[in-house]
């Protein structure tokens, strides 16, 4: 897989310098907005059948009180950023060794009011879960209506990172990290790069 095979928007060379140095990094102008057009309708007509989130073992914990959907090969317009993800997985196992064999994703609707509080997506390895990416999917978003990502990198250091349209943000998944209270409904795309076979 050669790096041009990903959109060209993405900076490959400053994406792997700050997962290396800071254990996270932000993409943003993601996707042309066309696909992103047909991705959020492909996520809207769908809310219907979302359900409420679980942590472990299909638990429902008032951690957190987002609704989800899983991402399988029936959604074809968010299967390609499943694609993408794959892709850009075998660059991290090129440089990292990272060992990545698949994705797993879900939809996410954070409607207002809702929020995830801390906590990290692999606590001390305990699932394959390497890398967590989040793709921010609403067309509009303003910086008063919350829903940030606050991550605490690997060097200790606070960041808050806003969900800004057509935005990735991903980190290793062993980071602490919460998203806070959104005051709109704001719309994502999680997805794992696992060192697993994902079991949705």
């Amino acid at each position: 897989m050669e790096a041009t095979t990903l959109p060209k928007s993405w900076n490959i060379d400053q994406i792997l310098d700050d997962l290396d140095q800071h254990g996270f990094a932000v993409i943003d102008d993601v996707y042309p907005h066309d696909y992103v057009h047909q991705l959020v309708n492909e996520c809207t007509s769908n809310l219907n059948r979302f359900r409420e989130a679980a942590i472990q073992n299909g638990v429902v914990s008032n951690i957190r009180s987002d609704h989800i959907l899983w991402i399988n090969e029936n959604l074809d317009i968010a299967q390609r950023h499943i694609d993408t993800l794959k892709q850009f997985s075998q660059l991290l196992n090129r440089y990292f060794y990272l060992g990545i064999k698949d994705v797993e994703a879900h939809f996410a609707c954070y409607n207002a009011g809702e929020f995830y509080a801390l906590h990290r997506d692999n606590p001390q390895n305990k699932n394959g879960r390497m890398i967590s990416t989040v793709y921010y999917l609403h067309e509009q978003w303003q910086d008063d209506w919350g829903g940030e990502l606050h991550l605490q990198d690997k060097n200790n250091l606070w960041h808050t990172l806003k969900p800004r349209p057509n935005r990735i943000a991903m980190f290793q998944s062993d980071l602490l990290h919460e998203v806070l209270e959104a005051k709109q409904q704001r719309l994502s795309i999680t997805a794992w790069l696992r060192s697993d076979q994902a079991i949705l």
